[in-house]
């Protein structure tokens, strides 16, 4: 998939989500075939004021190339600013994010609040393109509310924009992740524009990563929370693209192996403290479906190192406690 001049290998994506796409989380996704991770949502203020807390949000080795950066705000000055600030960064593409709903975003007029209001939207998206040396992208909703629903509308605006692609998330932002993703709404924009369109919303499997492509025509797949606990539905949709062939669900020996990795590159990346807290959600959803999961994750919380947590796993592989 091309985003302007720059091409991707592959169109399964991660979608940026925050306080879940970190490092450890993209290598994981990348190890298991993701074509192009995102990062978690950066603040373009804390850019701007140059914030040290920032820095780790930004933080992009080899190993999980290529990479998006996704960046929120609603300054054209602060957001252009942000920009040209990370023009020499590692990312290859440069992401705004128009689609977050959570309170806090959207209070400051960023993130989906930005879906209200499409004339400063275009604002912010020209400010960007013109100090990005890279393609910019942008991430949006279906719409504010159901008597908002203006998809469309926002990706002409982001392609007369200048940007290179616009991702598509099938709910309103007054949905939250609640109810079904609009598939629908996603063709109506893929039909609108000429720029590349990912489909979002709903993809928890390789049958329907197959389906959104053929229902709305879209370009590429963004995987969210599909990808939670499962890195590995990235190689599970693109041999089913390719091949029509079905992989099987892990087993829970290689779900648990596969946890006690990633929890190894969390402690690599960020120190034994912090992974232990980090990791208890990303083994919850490791876990889940699995039987006595729910137990395994009440003592796992309880748990302050990362040997009990891996000797905790490793006898539930064996006796499923």
């Amino acid at each position: 998939m091309k985003f302007g001049n720059i091409e991707v290998e592959g169109d399964v994506f991660l979608a940026p989500m925050a306080g879940v796409t970190d490092l450890p989380f993209r290598l994981m996704c990348k190890k298991y075939g993701c074509g192009l991770v995102y990062t978690e949502m950066v603040s373009a203020k804390g850019l701007y004021y140059g914030d040290k807390k920032t820095e780790h949000l930004l933080h992009i080795i080899d190993e999980e190339k290529p990479v998006a950066i996704q960046i929120f705000g609603s300054d054209p000055e602060i957001m252009a600013r942000a920009a040209y600030l990370l023009n020499g960064r590692e990312n290859i593409i440069l992401d705004i994010n128009m689609g977050c709903p959570t309170p806090k975003i959207v209070k400051n007029g960023d993130g989906s609040a930005l879906m209200k209001n499409p004339k400063k939207a275009g604002e912010v998206i020209r400010a960007v393109v013109k100090e990005s040396v890279k393609p910019v992208t942008v991430k949006i909703r279906k719409g504010w509310d159901d008597a908002s629903v203006n998809a469309v509308e926002m990706a002409k605006i982001i392609e007369d924009s200048g940007a290179q692609a616009v991702a598509v998330h099938g709910r309103t932002r007054e949905q939250f992740y609640a109810g079904n993703a609009d598939w629908d709404i996603i063709k109506k924009v893929k039909a609108s524009v000429n720029i590349p369109v990912i489909g979002n919303g709903d993809v928890f499997s390789a049958q329907d990563g197959m389906q959104i492509l053929q229902q709305t025509k879209c370009d590429g797949i963004m995987i969210g929370r599909g990808a939670q606990g499962n890195p590995w539905i990235f190689n599970q949709i693109n041999e089913y693209i390719k091949s029509g062939k079905i992989i099987d669900r892990p087993s829970l020996e290689e779900v648990v192996s596969g946890a006690i990795a990633h929890m190894d590159l969390c402690v690599q990346f960020k120190g034994e403290y912090l992974a232990v807290r980090e990791m208890r959600k990303h083994i919850a959803w490791y876990l889940k479906g699995f039987k006595h999961a729910a137990q395994v994750r009440h003592r796992i919380n309880s748990l302050e190192s990362i040997q009990e947590i891996k000797a905790l796993l490793l006898d539930y592989n064996t006796k499923q406690i």
